[in-house]
């Protein structure tokens, strides 16, 4: 079932802009661990793993799911198809890694992050890793969806073939116009 064109373009909106605050969350996640690295200051690196924090914990898990949603939404409800084309099958599992990963990786580093500091530690090694690893993910993800590469899937040739070859006429299928075949 394809959504007609007013729901259509209305949930390519909300997939771009859910998409476009993932990226932009990691870029501002990047900087501020960036930021927490490389200061000399003990109240910048607290500041800095603090804001962390709030980004993790309240925005990145809401963003993250609208977009995997409205990207699904929209990979089932247009010709693109979930399994048709190969940049959307790699976008979906990458998105489905990425959350993952966002979940159960990243969030729980940097409140790991959070809590060393807290306790007068020094900022451990990997509280960069998340965002680095996370932003090579986004903006590969949004480069395949603008150049659209490597075309159909087996699935998607199926279709394509199906809907190209019209169904056999009757003198065709070797009958008679007007005969029913015989069972």
């Amino acid at each position: 079932m394809e959504l007609r064109r007013p729901a259509r373009r209305a949930l390519l909106v909300v997939h771009v802009v859910a998409s476009a605050g993932w990226l932009g969350l990691t870029f501002g996640l990047l900087a501020l661990a960036v930021t927490a690295a490389t200061t000399g200051s003990a109240a910048t690196v607290e500041a800095s793993v603090r804001a962390m924090k709030l980004f993790a914990d309240w925005l990145l898990l809401p963003v993250a799911l609208l977009t995997l949603a409205s990207g699904l939404a929209l990979s089932l409800g247009t010709k693109w198809g979930l399994a048709r084309h190969r940049w959307v099958y790699v976008k979906f599992w990458l998105t489905l890694a990425a959350l993952t990963a966002t979940t159960f990786v990243l969030r729980p580093t940097v409140n790991s992050a959070t809590a060393e500091v807290a306790a007068g530690r020094p900022l451990p090694d990997d509280v960069l890793h998340g965002p680095i690893v996370s932003l090579t993910a986004y903006v590969f993800m949004t480069v395949i969806s603008v150049l659209k590469p490597w075309g159909l899937t087996r699935r998607g040739r199926a279709a394509r073939e199906r809907t190209r070859r019209p169904a056999p006429t009757a003198r065709q299928a070797g009958r008679r116009p007007g005969v029913p075949s015989s069972p």
